[in-house]
């Protein structure tokens, strides 16, 4: 503490009071540690399984025939799902959906196997929530694996007990096979993609609102913005040493997310470590100058506050991440571009999942920098232009407040 008495005004002597502002500021400095670091463990906890298996559904049989229990015995042997409860009527199984008890229902009809051997098409039908994106997807391709299984082996014992060959009978079946080849993420662990990506989506809320925040009520009155000013020699080393404490703590909280998704959760990295690191520091070094532009352009800093919280908060949503982008109107294509996560996301998924070559792997690296550069140089600007509003109202103002400029 002695030594910083002596720290004459500029960058260090901001960045030092910055660090004792973080220390005086319990709620601000849990804002940025804590919380994240909470929001994450907890979001580990959810998605630590990797994926979703045995989803309780409902079977309602009307048939009651060997063909309708060895239909239940399938879908109950896949991974996807798991035959929870046996109902009694259509109605029962809808209520058990709607009140969340189970996610799916599975509907065999009377004369089932009657109509299967008889040669006509009976249908299956299979109730599930949509709402549930991912749950309804999970428990449909449980059935749907399951239920046509259980159809072609029936065809297949018909066609070989009219004495058809097995290898005819087999081709007979699947005319033309087909091999399915999941290119990227073939364990469809859900850690590798969906908690990677909710991470950055959260540490960008935080970035963005605490940037607002912290620059804010520096900025927020003249006279404010004329001590951090004098503090710092100017606006310059005066906010590159306000920012920086904020931007060490946050690359330390991306940091610490991916030693656990690489080290505990075993996260795959099939590109490069330093692309994806240079891509870590150009997304919070844009979250931060977005923050700090709201703080510049928005008075109050509630106000700040109030719209990086409204830009971030739903940005999960227009990622990419749980829906194509592509097939997101112009609105919601238009605002997963403007946002800094939706790139780093993409070169995060490009560096750990897909592997995506060195020349490919440029262009969301280069719109971060784009980023970076263009809001530091609106950044520039807006203390351009309230440098210069000060120096106007000081030329006409009295002796003391002159003698506060730098």
């Amino acid at each position: 503490m002695l030594a910083r008495r002596h720290l004459r005004p500029g960058f260090w002597l901001v960045f030092w009071r910055e660090i004792d502002w973080l220390h005086r500021r319990p709620l601000l400095l849990a804002f940025i540690t804590v919380v994240p670091m909470g929001l994450m463990a907890l979001l580990t906890l959810i998605f630590s399984a990797g994926l979703a298996t045995r989803l309780p559904i409902a079977v309602l049989d009307l048939d009651s025939s060997d063909l309708s229990r060895s239909i239940i015995r399938m879908v109950d042997a896949t991974p996807d799902t798991a035959v929870a409860v046996r109902v009694g009527e259509l109605a029962e199984g809808r209520g058990m959906i709607l009140s969340g008890k189970v996610h799916g229902l599975l509907m065999l009809p009377r004369n089932l196997e009657r109509d299967v051997f008889a040669g006509r098409r009976p249908e299956v039908v299979f109730f599930y929530n949509t709402q549930t994106l991912t749950i309804g997807n999970l428990t449909l391709r449980g059935v749907s694996v399951a239920v046509p299984a259980a159809a072609a082996g029936i065809r297949l014992s018909l066609r070989t007990a009219q004495g058809q060959p097995i290898e005819e009978a087999q081709a007979a079946i699947s005319p033309i096979p087909v091999q399915t080849h999941a290119l990227f993420n073939p364990t469809l662990n859900y850690v590798y993609f969906l908690l990677a990506a909710i991470l950055p989506s959260v540490l960008q809320i935080v970035v963005v609102t605490a940037s607002a925040y912290s620059v804010g009520i520096d900025v927020e009155t003249r006279h404010r913005l004329r001590i951090l000013r004098r503090l710092g020699g100017g606006l310059w080393p005066a906010m590159a040493g306000k920012v920086l404490p904020y931007t060490i703590v946050f690359l330390m909280m991306l940091g610490l997310s991916d030693a656990v998704l690489f080290g505990i959760l075993e996260l795959p990295l099939h590109g490069r470590g330093w692309l994806l690191d240079m891509a870590g520091l150009l997304f919070v070094l844009s979250c931060q100058f977005l923050g700090v532009l709201l703080a510049l352009l928005l008075k109050p800093t509630a106000s700040a506050v109030s719209i990086g919280t409204l830009l971030t908060s739903p940005a999960f949503g227009f990622m990419g991440i749980g829906f194509p982008r592509l097939g997101m109107n112009a609105f919601a294509y238009g605002f997963g571009v403007i946002l800094p996560g939706t790139w780093y996301l993409t070169a995060r998924i490009d560096q750990t999942i897909r592997g995506t070559p060195l020349d490919l792997s440029w262009k969301p690296i280069l719109v971060l920098l784009a980023f970076v550069v263009g809001l530091a140089g609106l950044v520039a600007l807006r203390l351009e232009s309230m440098r210069a509003h000060a120096l106007r109202d000081a030329a006409g103002a009295p002796p003391t407040l002159k003698d506060a400029l730098p």
